[in-house]
C-alpha cells in the first residue's frame, strides 16, 4: 500500500520572535518545499511543556497530520502528552521532533528525536567575544561552534500508510 504524503506542523514561537526561531521555521519551510510537501503556517506557542500541551491538543484534532517539529524539547514534551491523550500513537500515527537535546529527551517514552545544539560552544564563543572587548577594546574572531546534529530516537518514523 502506498504511503500517505507527510503532513507536517511546526509548533513554536512566532517566526519573528528570535533569530533562532526564525531560522528554525525557515529551515522547516525550505525542507518541506524541497520535498514537495504543503507548507502550513506554524502553530504559535511559547516555549514551555504547558504551551506544547495546548498546541498538541489543537494539532491532535487533525487526523491527516503525520509529523510535528517543535521549537524546543520542552514544547515536544507537552505535544507528546497531548497526542497520547488524544489516542494518537507516536511514531506510528504521528512523528514528533524537538530542538536542543535537553537532558530529559532521551528518557521520555518514546525517547525524543531532537537536534543537538552546541550550547557550551556558544557560551565559549560569547565569553571569548566579551573577553576580547574587555581586554583589547574590540571583539576577537569568534570561536567555532559545532554544527547542529540530528539525534534520531523513537519519536519519529516513516509516514503512516494511507
Amino acid at each position: 500500500m502506498p504511503r500517505a504524503p507527510p503532513r507536517w506542523a511546526c509548533a513554536g514561537r512566532a517566526p519573528t520572535a528570535t533569530p533562532e526561531a526564525t531560522a528554525r521555521v525557515t529551515g522547516w519551510r525550505d525542507a518541506l518545499r524541497r520535498a514537495g510537501a504543503p507548507v502550513p503556517e506554524p502553530v504559535v506557542a511559547g516555549w514551555t511543556p504547558a504551551d506544547g500541551y495546548a498546541a498538541g491538543q489543537r494539532l491532535a484534532r487533525d487526523p491527516e497530520l503525520t509529523a510535528v517539529l517543535c521549537g524546543n524539547d520542552d514544547l515536544a514534551l507537552g505535544v507528546l502528552r497531548a497526542l497520547r491523550e488524544a489516542g494518537r500513537r507516536v511514531p506510528d500515527d504521528i512523528s514528533v521532533a524537538g530542538f536542543d537535546d535537553a537532558p530529559h529527551s532521551a528518557f521520555l517514552s518514546p525517547s525524543l528525536t531532537t537536534v543537538r545544539l552546541d550550547f557550551a560552544g556558544v557560551g565559549r564563543a560569547a565569553f571569548a567575544l566579551l573577553h576580547g572587548l574587555m581586554e583589547q577594546g574590540e571583539p576577537v574572531a569568534p570561536h567555532p561552534v559545532a554544527e547542529p546534529v540530528l539525534i534520531a530516537r523513537e519519536s519519529t518514523g516513516p509516514a503512516p500508510r494511507a
